[in-house]
């Protein structure tokens, strides 16, 4: 199966000791079940968080189920999803050039080798 890439942006807010605990969160083993069962149960194959400064970057590898709307919609009825969009929220902060609501922001793509 074909897959599709998709890299976003998003900041955290610029405390080192808050940093620290956002990396502890995603630290191998500790993203609850619940949040990887989401994230595989949307068609997502892989997905990786890098971070520089407190500026992190997200890549993520989809299957041709993948819909970002319906990811939207699965992750509003899921209550535990919910909770952790709201632990993370301590952490992230929105980009000042993100729409209303938007935490992460999908980047353009502007050059390939």
């Amino acid at each position: 199966m074909k897959t599709k890439r998709h890299c976003f942006t998003c900041d955290l807010k610029d405390d080192p000791v808050l940093i620290e605990k956002y990396k502890a969160h995603h630290a191998p083993g500790k993203v609850w079940p619940e949040i990887i069962k989401s994230i595989k149960d949307a068609g997502i194959v892989d997905m990786q968080i890098f971070l520089s400064g407190n500026r992190l970057f997200m890549v993520m590898e989809v299957n041709d189920t993948f819909d970002p709307v319906r990811k939207a919609e699965m992750d509003a009825k899921d209550t535990k999803v919910q909770e952790w969009e709201h632990l993370m929220s301590n952490f992230q902060q929105a980009l000042p050039w993100a729409g209303a609501g938007e935490k992460w922001v999908e980047l353009e793509q502007i050059f390939q080798l």
